[in-house]
Formats: C-alpha cells, sequence, structure tokens
C-alpha cells in the first residue's frame, strides 16, 4: 500500500511508501492477533495459523517525526492471489490512514523499481529475496530503515 505525506513513515521530500498492512497493537492484543485484525481490515484477508515473525524493524524518533519511534514487525503469510478489500472504504484509509492504493509485486518489480514511491524496509528486495530462497528465520531478523 502506498502510504502518503503527511505520515511519519514518509520521509520528508517523497512521495510516497509502499508498506505492508500493518498498524498498532491495540491494548489487551498481541502482536499476532493485531496481525490478524489489520490484515482483515485493511485486506479483507482472515488467517487462522500462526504465520511465521520473520524481520523486525525499529525506526527511532528523528526518522518519524511526532513519535518516540516506530516497531515494525513483519510475519510471513503466505495466500493465493486475491483483491485485497479490507472492512474501511477507499474514502476512510486515504483520509485516515493516507493509504492511496494495493497491489501486487513480484520480487523482480521490487529489484526494477525506479518510480518516485520508496519502500518500507527501503531495501526491501535484499531481504525479501534472501526470504524466499532460504525461508522463515527461526529468529527475526532485524532490518535497517
Amino acid at each position: 500500500m502506498p502510504v502518503r505525506p503527511p505520515h511519519p513513515a514518509v520521509p520528508r521530500g517523497a512521495k510516497g511508501v509502499w508498506a505492508a498492512p500493518g498498524g498498532g497493537i491495540e491494548p489487551g492484543e498481541d502482536a499476532l492477533t493485531a496481525l490478524r485484525r489489520e490484515l482483515r481490515e485493511e485486506t479483507g484477508l482472515t488467517i487462522t495459523a500462526d504465520p511465521p515473525h520473520v524481520w523486525r524493524q525499529e525506526i527511532d524518533a528523528v526518522h518519524a517525526p511526532g513519535l518516540d519511534g516506530l516497531v515494525n514487525d513483519y510475519f510471513l503469510v503466505r495466500v493465493g492471489h486475491f483483491r485485497p478489500r479490507g472492512e474501511m472504504t477507499d474514502a476512510w484509509l486515504a483520509a485516515d490512514e493516507h493509504l492511496d492504493a494495493f497491489r501486487w509485486w513480484r520480487l523482480a518489480e521490487i529489484t526494477g523499481h525506479t518510480g518516485p514511491e520508496l519502500f518500507s524496509p527501503r531495501d526491501l528486495a535484499t531481504p525479501l529475496a534472501a526470504l524466499l530462497a532460504a525461508g522463515a528465520p527461526t529468529r527475526p531478523i532485524r532490518l535497517g530503515l
């Protein structure tokens, strides 16, 4: 999903950032419960299995203005192709979440992307290629910005 400014995930001067579905952990939730809720709300995907936790990204407050920082946990969820259609309207996603679109990407498209938007993480192609080649790690791999 491309997140557009103003949003703490979008650096100054960037047109937008392609990011995985996600959001905050609400009171009483653990990471997997929040994952299930966010996937359902934003994409309409319902999962029942516990997917492996593959990456962890910690962004300090310098790169997330207005926040103490961000922590992004990534899980490997394998699904067949489907058209994302979550519980929230396009207008609500655009206004409240600053989201403009959903899109499926192939690794080669990510590697060759030259558009004005960035990815989160910035070098998404490297850890994604390693994940696809080697499978899920036994512990989450720490990612940079």
